[in-house]
């Protein structure tokens, strides 16, 4: 359908340029010709100029999209720490219990082993919730 369009598109312009071509030949000699192409190409500068203003500023004033969230480049530490653990659950460090409980069920939701996610990771979240609620002094982990 797409192919076809274009190929109409395609013909009608070479006959509008033929039929502008024939215009020329007719009605400007040789002498004329020249600053009428020079007038024309001046004219399509300045069309296309236009529009490349008005397409950035509409470029400018468009709405900002959303910045990319920056996540924590590193790995776990031997011995798994409050402000580590509460990076894994997404919580602040003084996170109530329930806070704590409520960011685990949602992280291991993602990332539980029967759902695809990996063991370790799920051992770490696990650790991560026991060093957030007081169970564990993050004695490091199974694996």
């Amino acid at each position: 359908m797409m192919t076809w369009l274009l190929k109409i598109y395609c013909n009608v312009l070479n006959v509008i340029l033929q039929f502008l071509q024939s215009l020329i030949n007719i009605f400007l000699d040789e002498h004329q010709a020249t600053p009428f192409l020079a007038g024309l190409a001046v004219a399509a500068a300045a069309l296309a100029g236009r529009y490349g203003i008005q397409a950035w500023q509409a470029f400018k004033t468009r709405p900002p999209r959303p910045t990319l969230r920056k996540f924590y480049e590193g790995g776990f530490q031997p011995t798994m720490t409050r402000r580590e653990a509460a990076l894994i659950l997404g919580v602040r460090e003084g996170a109530t219990p329930d806070k704590v409980k409520e960011a685990h069920r949602r992280v291991m939701v993602a990332n539980h082993p029967d759902a695809g996610g990996s063991h370790y990771l799920a051992s770490k979240i696990n650790e991560a919730k026991d060093v957030m609620l007081g169970k564990t002094k993050g004695s490091g982990s199974a694996f």
